[in-house]
């Protein structure tokens, strides 16, 4: 993903969620992940995918059950 993509998907993000603390970090390296970021909080990765002409954009958020609240 490109600086302009990225700078487009933070936005999308921050709209959607109403929250401006979402950050996306460009990659060391071209083809790694996007982290998404709220506040110091690691939220997940985002990936771009291009189908047919077609780009979609994959967010993936892992939830660690030790992270949940207790019952």
């Amino acid at each position: 993903m490109n600086r302009q993509e990225i700078n487009q998907v933070q936005t999308y993000l921050r709209q959607v969620f109403s929250n401006d603390g979402i950050t996306l970090t460009v990659p060391k390296k071209p083809n790694d992940p996007v982290e998404v970021w709220l506040g110091r909080e690691f939220l997940g990765t985002l990936y771009r995918d291009e189908d047919e002409g077609e780009i979609s954009y994959d967010f993936n958020m892992t939830i660690l059950e030790v992270d949940l609240p207790a019952k």
